[in-house]
């Protein structure tokens, strides 16, 4: 299995593959499609074992990470692997997968895919509800049904987040980075058992394409990979466990705009889009859940940075 280790602000799998989770804006659940969001900052990541006379008892079985967010606090997962050597990546929310709908953890599938590849594959801003976008993970308590696993499952159980990474089996692309090998990163960052569980719900809609593996399922070595969970707490329960304050909540994203801030926009066109997962593009929103619709963005036409440009 692949040694998972966590720091700061990041876990990593084995030698290569680092996963992040990043403080985002929530964008509007206007049924418009919104490009990319910015990053707002990391969430800091916490190793349960370094609480585990305050965490549930059961969490200790899993040895995971926990990070905090606020109700209806949005994030994007950040995926950071050597172009030379990939690796393949499920994401579940609630033991949902985000990519196919399916029930987690499982092997890995190609009709319907049920994985990325990083890279191509950096980054993963919710579910993949619709075609050449996703809908955005928004935190949300567990037990009032609106989080995907509520809404799947009919059951609100584990809540969080997981994943798993995998390996390459040996030989399939080289043990040692070329000259000059480097990632393309997304924009930079501007600058108790008792407890209630905090789960995911489907968001605003973000254009984004879930990319086909370009390598084929034959590479992946399914028997070497690592797997984390992620336990997300709410504010009140981060500062019990952890004495320290919780971070200040983002600002709005009409706010971010209304002030010049740019968005992003990540062309690929050559790039061919995993088929949305029925299952998941029948989920209500939060919008829909509660029968609010809520307002667009108070400005035509945000600030797009097109991050396919070099600067």
């Amino acid at each position: 299995m692949l040694p998972i280790s966590a720091e700061r602000d990041r876990v990593t799998f084995g030698e290569r593959f680092v996963l992040r989770f990043e403080r985002t804006l929530r964008v509007p659940d206007d049924g418009r499609t919104y490009p990319l969001p910015p990053g707002l900052g990391r969430f800091q990541v916490f190793r349960v074992s370094d609480y585990k006379d305050r965490v549930p008892s059961a969490w200790l079985k899993e040895d995971g990470v926990f990070i905090s967010m606020r109700q209806s606090e949005a994030l994007w997962v950040s995926f950071d692997s050597a172009p030379w050597k990939p690796s393949a990546v499920t994401v579940a929310v609630g033991r949902i997968n985000a990519i196919s709908g399916g029930a987690w953890p499982d092997t890995l599938h190609a009709a319907p895919q049920n994985y990325m590849v990083c890279p191509p594959q950096l980054w993963l801003d919710g579910i993949n509800a619709g075609a050449g976008f996703v809908r955005q993970f928004v935190a949300m308590p567990l037990g009032h049904g609106g989080t995907v696993e509520g809404q799947v499952a009919g059951v609100e159980i584990h809540g969080g987040m997981q994943v798993r990474v995998y390996d390459p089996k040996p030989g399939r692309f080289p043990d040692t980075a070329p000259p000059g090998s480097a990632n393309r990163r997304r924009a930079p960052e501007m600058a108790a058992s008792s407890m209630t569980k905090m789960g995911f719900a489907p968001g605003g809609q973000i254009s984004q394409k879930v990319i086909t593996d370009p390598h084929g399922l034959d590479v992946w070595d399914t028997q070497q990979f690592g797997t984390l969970v992620v336990h997300v707490l709410n504010t009140a329960q981060h500062e019990a466990i952890t004495g320290r304050p919780a971070p200040p909540p983002v600002i709005s994203a009409s706010t971010y705009t209304n002030h010049g801030f740019p968005w992003f926009r990540h062309y690929e066109e050559e790039a061919i889009d995993v088929p949305a997962s029925e299952t998941l593009a029948a989920l209500s929103s939060i919008a829909e859940l509660s029968g609010v619709p809520e307002d667009r963005l108070d400005v035509p036409e945000p600030h797009i940075i097109d991050l396919n440009k070099k600067s």
